[in-house]
C-alpha cells in the first residue's frame, strides 16, 4: 500500500517544495526616501575604461564616495542611440525614438527643442515618439513617465529635454546648457536631468579629451548640487555598434562605497538604464506611476574592495567579457550543430549494420575499434556544452586572440571529461555513458547555479549583460541542459530499482531540480520551474511502462498547474514593485494591458526561431530521432521497451523543453539545448542496444510463469540468468563483433522442449549487474521439462554462453 501511494505523495510534497521555493524571494531592501533632490547626470558613450584619476578626477572621487556598477543601456532599440536612451530614461521602460536608423550607427539629425517662453521648452516631435512606441513597439512605453511622477521638474541640454519631455512635449523648466551659476536652476524641481555631453569614437586619445570635458562639466554639478541630493551619474547610451556596458555611479546620503544592483538585474554590481527612473523616484519617496516601470529602483550593496581600482576593474572586465562573448556565442553554436550534423549522418549506417543477422547474408558487421570511437565521439558532443560554461572559470576574454583560447580551453575539458566517462566504473553496460553523461552535466550546472551563477553571466552558453533579458540564474542554454541532465538522471536512477518505486525515484531528483530552477536564490525562473514540473510529472506516471494515457497526462497537467497557481497566488499578494514576471503579467491582464506581454512573448519566440543557432539543434535532433533512431532498424523502440525509465525521461525532456520554450519567449533553444545532450546519448545507448539484439537469456529454474510475469519489469534480473558483459557493450563482446562458431544444440538423446527464438518485443535483459533483462522465450515450474531454444545459424553470444559450450 506504501509502494502505491508514495508517487502521489512524492508529487505533492514536490509541488509544495516548488511553489515554497517560488514564494521565498531574498529581501529586496526596497529603498525609502533618502534625499529631497535628485540629479541625474547623462554622459552618452561613456564606459569605465574611461574612467582614470587623471583624465576624469571628479567621477573618480565621487566613484571613490559613492555606489558603482555596469549599466545595461538597452531599450527598444539596437544600438540604444543616445536619443534612445534618453527616452528609456524618462519613460522607464524600452522605448525608441521614431525616424530612419542607419545600419552601422545611429541618426546624426538633433532633437528639434523649442523655447516659446524662455521658462521651459516643447518638443514638437513628442506626441508622434508616444505613438509610436504604444502602437508600434512591442513593449508598451510611456515616454514622459518620469517627469509626469513629479510636480516639477528641469532639463539642462537637448538629451535631458527628450528625458524630461512630458508626453504631450513640455519641458517644465530648461536650459541649452548650464549657467554660471547652476544653483537656482539645480534646486527649483525636485528632478533635475542634465546633459553633460558624449564621449565617443574608439580613439583612446580622443576618448579622453571628450571624458575630460564632460568631467568639468559634473564638477561644476557637484558644486551647485542642493543640500540633501542624490547625484545619479550614467553613461546613458551607445553611441554606435557594438553594444557596450556603461557607467553607473550614484552619490548621496545612503549610497556609500557599494555594489549598484536592483531587483530587475538580481546581481550586484549590475544595474538597467530602464531602472534609475524608479530609482529616482524612490529616492524621492514618490509613487511609482499607474503604468508600472519594467525597472526596479537601485539599491547599494556591501562587498565591494576598498581599493577603487580593483573595484572599477571589475565592470570594466566585464565590459571586455560581454564584448568578447557576442563574436565567440554565435561561431561555438552554429560549429556545434554543425558536428551534431555531421555525427547524425556518419551514425546512419552504424545503426543499419549494428544489429547481428541470423543468416550468412546479412551485412558485414562494423569494426568494434570504430564503433568504440564513434561512442567516444558521442559522448564528447554531449558533454561540450557543460565543459564550455567551466571554460568560463579561465579569463579567455582578455588574451590577444579570445576566440582560440576558449576554443582551447573548452577541447581540453571535453577530452578531461570524455575521459572520466570512459574510465568510470560501468562504462561497459548499456546505459553507463547514459547516466555518466547526464550526472555530470547535471552536477556542472547545478553545482555553478548554487555558488551563483557566476559561470553563466557573460558566458558563451550563458546569457550576456548586453542584451539586457537576464543577469542572474539559469540562461537558457543551462536551463536546456540541465532539465535534460536531471530527468535523465532521474531515468537512470529508476531503471536500477524496481519497477513499483520508480515514479518515487523520478520524483525525487526531479523535485530537487524544480528547486533548484525556481527558487529566487539560486535558478530564478518560475517559468522554467512550472515546465520542469510538468516534465517530472509526465516522466513519473510512465517511468513504470505503460503509455501516456489521459488519466496520466492529467495528472502531470495537474501538478504543473498546481505549482503555477501557487506561485501566482502568492506572487500576487506581494506590492506591486516586488512582484515577478509571472505576477506582473497576471496583474497586466487585469487590467487590461496584457496583450502587450502576449505580443512580446510572440515576437521574442518568433526572433528566436529564426535567428538562433539552437534552432537547427533542435530540429537535426529531431529528424535524427524520427527518421533513423525510431525506425524498426534505429534500435530507440527497443531501448524504451527494454527501459521504460529511460522512456519517461526522454518524454519528460520533450515536454518541459517544449512548454518551457514556448512560455519563456525561447522557441526551439531550450529544445536545442536539451538535443545537444540527449540526441548523443540516445544514438549511443541505440547502438549498444541493437549490438546484442540476438543475446539470448536462459529460463531459470523453479521461477513460474506467473512469478516471471510479476517481475518483467524488475532490474533485479530474477526473470533469467542473462550475459555477462565483459565488453564495451555490457553483453556479447564488443558491438559488431560476432561469434563464427553457431551455438549447438541438445544432445540427441536427451528430451527437450524446443522453443523458437524470441522476436525482438518489449521486455528485459539481463544484461550486467543492475540492468533489466533481455525477453526470455518462457518462464519454468519445478515440474517442467527443461527447455533448450533453439539457436539461429549465426548469432553474437555472451561470454557465459561460449564458457558453457
Amino acid at each position: 500500500m506504501l509502494r502505491r501511494i508514495a508517487p502521489a505523495l512524492l508529487t505533492v510534497l514536490v509541488v509544495a517544495l516548488g511553489v515554497t521555493a517560488l514564494a521565498a524571494r531574498p529581501p529586496q531592501g526596497t529603498p525609502q526616501r533618502t534625499a529631497d533632490f535628485v540629479v541625474l547626470a547623462g554622459i552618452a558613450g561613456l564606459r569605465w575604461e574611461d574612467v582614470d584619476p587623471q583624465s576624469t578626477p571628479t567621477l573618480w572621487r565621487m566613484a571613490q564616495d559613492g555606489s558603482i556598477g555596469s549599466l545595461s543601456v538597452r531599450s527598444a532599440h539596437r544600438p540604444t542611440c543616445p536619443v534612445d536612451g534618453w527616452l528609456t530614461l524618462g519613460a522607464g521602460s524600452f522605448a525608441a525614438w521614431n525616424g530612419s536608423r542607419s545600419v552601422d550607427g545611429c541618426p546624426s539629425a538633433a532633437v528639434t527643442v523649442e523655447q516659446p517662453d524662455g521658462i521651459g521648452a516643447n518638443l514638437p516631435d513628442q506626441e508622434s515618439v508616444v505613438q509610436y512606441n504604444q502602437q508600434r513597439l512591442p513593449w508598451g512605453a510611456m515616454p514622459g513617465s518620469l517627469s509626469e511622477s513629479v510636480r516639477c521638474s528641469v532639463a539642462v541640454g537637448p538629451g535631458a529635454a527628450v528625458a524630461a519631455a512630458r508626453p504631450f512635449g513640455r519641458v517644465d523648466r530648461y536650459a541649452s546648457g548650464l549657467p554660471a551659476d547652476p544653483r537656482a536652476l539645480l534646486g527649483s524641481c525636485v528632478l533635475s536631468i542634465v546633459d553633460l555631453g558624449t564621449v565617443e569614437g574608439s580613439d583612446p586619445a580622443t576618448r579622453a579629451v571628450e571624458a575630460r570635458a564632460a568631467d568639468a562639466e559634473l564638477a561644476r554639478v557637484l558644486a551647485a548640487r542642493p543640500p540633501r541630493s542624490l547625484v545619479l551619474v550614467a553613461g546613458i547610451s551607445d553611441t554606435a555598434q557594438p553594444a557596450r556596458l556603461h557607467v553607473a555611479v550614484a552619490d548621496g546620503p545612503g549610497w556609500e562605497r557599494g555594489w549598484l544592483t536592483s531587483a530587475s538585474t538580481g546581481r550586484d554590481g549590475y544595474l538597467q538604464l530602464v531602472d534609475l527612473a524608479p530609482t529616482a523616484l524612490a529616492a524621492l519617496g514618490r509613487p511609482m506611476p499607474e503604468r508600472l516601470f519594467l525597472g526596479r529602483p537601485a539599491i547599494s550593496t556591501g562587498g565591494r574592495p576598498a581599493d577603487l581600482t580593483e573595484a572599477i576593474n571589475a565592470p570594466a572586465n566585464a565590459d571586455r567579457e560581454a564584448s568578447a562573448q557576442r563574436s565567440v556565442s554565435g561561431l561555438f553554436f552554429a560549429l556545434l550543430a554543425g558536428v551534431q550534423v555531421l555525427l547524425a549522418i556518419a551514425i546512419l549506417p552504424l545503426l543499419r549494420r549494428a544489429r547481428p543477422h541470423a543468416g550468412p547474408a546479412g551485412p558485414t558487421p562494423v569494426s568494434g575499434r570504430i564503433v568504440a570511437v564513434m561512442e567516444l565521439l558521442l559522448v564528447a558532443a554531449a558533454l561540450t556544452v557543460p565543459a564550455a560554461l567551466l571554460a568560463d572559470a579561465v579569463p579567455w576574454w582578455r588574451g590577444e586572440h579570445p576566440g582560440w583560447i576558449f576554443a582551447g580551453v573548452t577541447a581540453l575539458l571535453v577530452a578531461a571529461g570524455t575521459a572520466a566517462v570512459r574510465f568510470v566504473p560501468g562504462y561497459a553496460n548499456t546505459l553507463g555513458p547514459h547516466g555518466a553523461v547526464a550526472g555530470l552535466t547535471t552536477l556542472v550546472v547545478g553545482l555553478d547555479v548554487l555558488t551563483g551563477a557566476r559561470l553563466q553571466l557573460n558566458s558563451v552558453v550563458g546569457y550576456s549583460a548586453l542584451q539586457g533579458g537576464r543577469y542572474a540564474g539559469l540562461s537558457t542554454v543551462g536551463l536546456g541542459v540541465f532539465l535534460a541532465g536531471a530527468l535523465v538522471t532521474g531515468g537512470w536512477f529508476a531503471q536500477r530499482v524496481h519497477r513499483g518505486w520508480r515514479p518515487a525515484v523520478m520524483v525525487a531528483v526531479g523535485g530537487l531540480a524544480v528547486v533548484v530552477v525556481g527558487s529566487p536564490y539560486l535558478g530564478a525562473d518560475p517559468v522554467g520551474a512550472i515546465a520542469l514540473t510538468a516534465g517530472v510529472s509526465v516522466a513519473a506516471v510512465i517511468s513504470a511502462g505503460g503509455w501516456l494515457t489521459i488519466s496520466r497526462l492529467a495528472w502531470a497537467t495537474m501538478a504543473a498547474l498546481a505549482v503555477g497557481i501557487g506561485f501566482a497566488v502568492v506572487d500576487l499578494r506581494r506590492p506591486a514593485v516586488e512582484r515577478g514576471s509571472l505576477g506582473r503579467f497576471l496583474s497586466a491582464l487585469g487590467d487590461g494591458t496584457g496583450g502587450f506581454a502576449v505580443h512580446r512573448s510572440s515576437t521574442e519566440n518568433f526572433e528566436t526561431l529564426v535567428n538562433s543557432p539552437l534552432t537547427v539543434l533542435a530540429l537535426a535532433g529531431g529528424l535524427l530521432v524520427w527518421f533513423a533512431l525510431l525506425q524498426p532498424w534505429g534500435g530507440l523502440m527497443r531501448l524504451f521497451g527494454i527501459y521504460p525509465a529511460v522512456r519517461a525521461a526522454f518524454a519528460g525532456t520533450v515536454v518541459a523543453a517544449v512548454l518551457g520554450g514556448v512560455l519563456d519567449g525561447a522557441a526551439l533553444d531550450l529544445m536545442g539545448a536539451a538535443a545537444a545532450l540527449v540526441v548523443p546519448m540516445a544514438a549511443l545507448a541505440s547502438l549498444r542496444v541493437l549490438g546484442h539484439a540476438a543475446d539470448r537469456t536462459r529460463p531459470v529454474a523453479g521461477r513460474s510463469r506467473a512469478n516471471g510475469a510479476d517481475g518483467a519489469d524488475d532490474d533485479s534480473g530474477s526473470g533469467g540468468v542473462g550475459p555477462v558483459g565483459d565488453g564495451p557493450t555490457g553483453g556479447g563482446g564488443p558491438l559488431g563483433a560476432v561469434h563464427p562458431r553457431p551455438i549447438s544444440g541438445p544432445p540427441a538423446s536427451a528430451p527437450a522442449k524446443v522453443v523458437q527464438p524470441v522476436p525482438d518485443t518489449p521486455g528485459e535483459r539481463r544484461g550486467d549487474a543492475g540492468e533489466p533483462a533481455e525477453p526470455t522465450g518462457s518462464g519454468s515450474t519445478p515440474d517442467a521439462a527443461p527447455t533448450v531454444p533453439v539457436a539461429p545459424r549465426q548469432v553474437s553470444r555472451s561470454s557465459t554462453e561460449v564458457a558453457a559450450s
